[in-house]
């Protein structure tokens, strides 16, 4: 099992620096390619390539002190991965040198001697290290990032929008992965036979007192996605900053509503069981791949009421609808989500914000086109950045001045910045949640 976990974890990571796929998606496609079957392997993979990615700064410093005058990066694929693998394990994980010994073992087994013989010496070094010392004469933001497991340039950003004090809290929380959430699916039975259900499986739920149908995971003997009640569709794995967004959006029964970027479907299938199948929901996203994900979601769900468009909403929309309310949850820079996915922050720099914001302002102008007379447009994102959220809606509403920001409701996060009181925020290290951004505007009747 460990040299399967191991050999999965090396394809991983391979797959994630090739392709800079995201972490899921590499793990999928490395399972299959190795046919690797035992669940218990594969979480361990999962472990750690998640934790090796969530320390991927500090992890290179240890091993660029080694290196010199070679860096990290001017190493071979499978050595480089392995080597940070390697480092997590001995310096972060357990420092024991019989199981530094192990793993050197079994990375010779699973690459060939022949690919580790030059890397060789920097096994034995790498347990010298004493990391406290490489970080003590370099500056705050720096360290902070290596202490927190961000980039420098995101450290910095984090201390001008929130200040010192809570961007440390921010960024110690958000290295960390939050709470799981489930969306109990009313579609299939009343809530208090889901809960029976599911608590029959040994599964210990909190419910979320401001939302309709979200519970926190206290408690599980196994995987959620292996309980029966899951196979059943009896909840759906949902943080609890998107249930708050389609509570916000509150679409009507017998609504239209066009749901934009909608894959994989946490928010269609919400949406759908809050019209209780009524109505008609259209999801527009751009992928294919994301978009058949979409209907097992929907139809794992018991949703009726869904249809489904590959577009880009960029542009004009191959549709002819006037919709009661459009809601947007554009592609965005996840800088709200990095506790979950750590690979996520390493692909960044400080203009990936500008860049995303240019895509959203372009979705939102369009979407704006199929918001009826006195409908809503929802718009959310699980970034923190101000140039993904409030600059976005300032920016649309100086140029749609039928569009009004209303109250968004329930109200469980923080109030938006740059005056902006009736959008919401959400922090990993107040709520508990994702990082994440909603704003609703209404369309007023000219």
């Amino acid at each position: 099992m460990l040299k399967d976990a191991w050999t999965l974890a090396i394809e991983t990571l391979s797959w994630i620096e090739l392709k800079r796929m995201g972490e899921r998606l590499a793990l999928t496609k490395a399972t299959k390619q190795l046919k690797i079957k035992d669940p218990k392997a594969i979480g361990l993979a999962h472990r750690l390539v998640s934790e090796t990615l969530r320390k991927k700064n500090y992890i290179d410093l240890l091993l660029n002190s080694v290196l010199e005058p070679q860096t990290i990066n001017d190493l071979k694929l499978g050595p480089r991965v392995f080597l940070r693998l390697y480092v997590h394990e001995t310096k972060f994980a357990d420092e024991s040198l019989d199981k530094a010994q192990r793993i050197a073992r079994m990375g010779r087994t699973i690459l060939g001697w022949w690919k580790l013989k030059d890397v060789e010496e920097v096994l034995g070094k790498i347990l010298s290290i004493n990391p406290e010392t490489l970080i003590a004469r370099l500056e705050e933001t720096e360290k902070i990032g290596l202490q927190t497991y961000h980039p420098t340039w995101f450290v910095k950003y984090c201390f001008r929008l929130l200040g010192r004090g809570e961007a440390l809290k921010f960024l110690e929380k958000s290295a960390e992965i939050t709470p799981t959430y489930v969306r109990l699916n009313t579609l299939k039975a009343p809530e208090q036979t889901l809960i029976k259900d599911i608590q029959d499986e040994k599964v210990v739920l909190e419910k979320v007192p401001q939302l309709k149908h979200t519970y926190k995971l206290i408690e599980t003997n196994k995987p959620l996605t292996r309980t029966q009640s899951f196979r059943q569709g009896l909840f759906y794995i949902q943080d609890k900053a998107s249930c708050l967004a389609a509570e916000i959006a509150d679409p009507k029964q017998n609504n239209t509503v066009l749901d934009v970027c909608a894959a994989p479907g946490s928010k269609t299938t919400y949406l759908a069981q809050l019209m209780n199948n009524t109505g008609t929901i259209v999801s527009v996203d751009y992928s294919k791949r994301r978009i058949k994900v979409w209907k097992k979601e929907t139809n794992h769900m018991g949703t009726t009421n869904v249809h489904s468009i590959v577009a880009d909403a960029r542009n004009t929309l191959p549709l002819n609808i006037s919709a009661d309310l459009v809601i947007l949850d554009p592609p965005c820079t996840s800088t709200g989500t990095f506790g979950k996915t750590p690979d996520a922050k390493w692909r960044l720099t400080k203009r990936s914000m500008l860049g995303m914001s240019k895509i959203q302002s372009e979705m939102i102008e369009q979407c704006s086109e199929y918001v009826k007379h006195n409908g809503f447009l929802v718009y959310s994102t699980c970034s923190i950045t101000l140039e993904e959220n409030e600059l976005v809606i300032e920016k649309f509403l100086k140029l749609h001045p039928e569009f009004k920001l209303v109250e968004s409701k329930p109200r469980i996060g923080l109030p938006g910045l740059r005056g902006l009181n009736k959008c919401q925020r959400l922090y990993p290290h107040i709520h508990e949640c994702n990082g994440f951004f909603v704003a609703k505007l209404k369309k007023e009747t000219k």
